[in-house]
């Protein structure tokens, strides 16, 4: 398993801060007495699940991304550039549920290793080929 073990971390710490965002949304949904499946509430309720919702939203690309970046380029730079995410996605959420504008900062953090992990897959694969 070697160097992959490390992305293996790295993937489980992002399903895990996307189970700390579902069990927030949850505990927002009881808190303010919405019941399912409505999603409209007041916009403290509103920001727990479009935290929820939008860190689902970038796991989809997040994941598969480090995994065929791992692949095509390397586990570790995988691993190093993909610990970003969780951390990232970590402060948008906890950012978010303050306000919408306290959210930037966790996505400026979040975002940069989707687009090096699909670009630099697509090119490591592209360059085996020929």
């Amino acid at each position: 398993m070697g160097d992959l073990a490390w992305v293996g971390v790295v993937s489980a710490l992002a399903l895990l801060v996307y189970y700390f965002t579902l069990f927030k949304s949850g505990m927002a949904r009881v808190r303010f007495n919405v019941p399912a499946p409505s999603h409209e509430g007041p916009e403290e309720y509103v920001r727990h699940v479009r935290a929820h919702q939008n860190t689902l939203e970038h796991l989809v690309l997040f994941l598969p991304g480090m995994w065929l970046f791992a692949f095509a380029v390397s586990p570790l730079w995988a691993a190093g550039l993909g610990i970003l995410w969780p951390a990232g996605r970590l402060a948008y959420a906890l950012g978010y549920y303050r306000s919408a504008d306290a959210r930037r900062i966790g996505l400026y953090v979040s975002m940069p290793p989707i687009y090096i992990f699909v670009l630099g897959s697509l090119i490591g694969f592209a360059l085996a080929l020929f």
